[in-house]
């Protein structure tokens, strides 16, 4: 499937880790689409039967879905992964509140747990989780093909991902906007290749679904700062370095404020909705087949 290896956009992921680190103190003001799209996300859960006894969110920034997520699954223990230390600095402290610990000592569930590390090299054993949610992570890996090798590599058979990223009309106005032929907007995945993506890394029955969202905003500088605010900055490779001159950024502005609409600024977010099953492997590590023998039906 194409990736963002191809036509020079290839994430640098140090920058990625130091954007997120930068804005963690910003995020939770600015994250009003992700709050939004993280819920939608675990409403979803409301149509398939689960009982986990360990739950991964995979990219958990500041931990809005950790408590959620606990609560939904009493009893289960949750692990919160993300590459920005600073992120999980606020994780931490949102949980932290003692009637919060209180109910989960009550429900007699584990107080949550946090580490820093790569989604696509989670520090669990293979087959440790249940389920595990990524919302709007995984447009912040270049390979999603490698990242959900890895998430079904620790889930175990029949085990839940569930998973929102962005697809390729995401920010589709701010990429028209730049004219100097750079790379200053991320390629976002088709989700009919991330479907496919699945099922080459051992899920089954993949469900997908997308949906278009509107933001709007007062000015172009509003757009760029809230952005900034949530660390999604470019992060490219192969992005320009240093400033943009002041003709190209006037350009920019100018490009923008030609779509205002009834005195605002519409910024396009194509979220894509996924989840797929953990399948009962095909082949081992070295790639041997494997055949499952019944013995009552006395034949593989």
């Amino acid at each position: 499937m194409p990736t963002p290896v191809d036509n020079g956009y290839t994430l640098d992921r140090r920058a990625v880790r130091r954007a997120f680190a930068r804005a963690a103190a910003t995020y939770d003001d600015a994250a009003v689409l992700q709050r939004e799209v993280g819920k939608r996300m675990r409403d979803r859960l409301d149509y398939v039967k689960l009982a986990p006894r360990l739950i991964v969110d995979a990219g958990c920034g500041t931990g809005d879905a950790i408590a959620p997520l606990a609560a939904r699954y009493p009893g289960a223990s949750v692990v919160g992964i993300d590459v920005a230390e600073p992120m999980l600095a606020k994780a931490r402290a949102r949980v932290a509140p003692r009637s919060w610990l209180a109910r989960l000592r009550h429900a007699r569930a584990p107080a949550p747990a946090f580490v820093c590390a790569d989604i696509d090299a989670l520090p669990l054993r293979a087959g440790a989780a249940g389920l595990v949610c990524s919302s709007l992570a995984l447009q912040w890996v270049d390979e999603p093909s490698r990242t959900f090798g890895e998430f079904a590599r620790v889930l175990e058979v029949g085990g839940l991902l569930s998973f929102t990223t962005f697809g390729p009309d995401t920010l589709r106005e701010l990429r028209a906007a730049f004219d100097d032929g750079r790379a200053h907007v991320s390629r976002f995945i088709d989700m009919h290749d991330l479907g496919d993506a699945l099922v080459a890394a051992g899920f089954a029955d993949p469900v997908m679904d997308m949906e278009n969202i509107t933001l709007t905003y007062a000015t172009p500088r509003a757009l760029l700062r809230e952005l900034k605010s949530l660390g999604a900055t470019n992060a490219l490779a192969a992005r320009p370095r240093g400033l943009s001159g002041k003709a190209a950024f006037a350009r920019m502005e100018a490009s923008l404020e030609a779509r205002r609409r009834d005195g605002r600024i519409g910024l396009t977010f194509e979220v894509v909705y996924g989840h797929a099953w953990r399948a009962q492997p095909k082949r081992t590590s070295e790639g041997h087949a494997i055949l499952h023998f019944d013995p009552a039906a006395g034949k593989a």
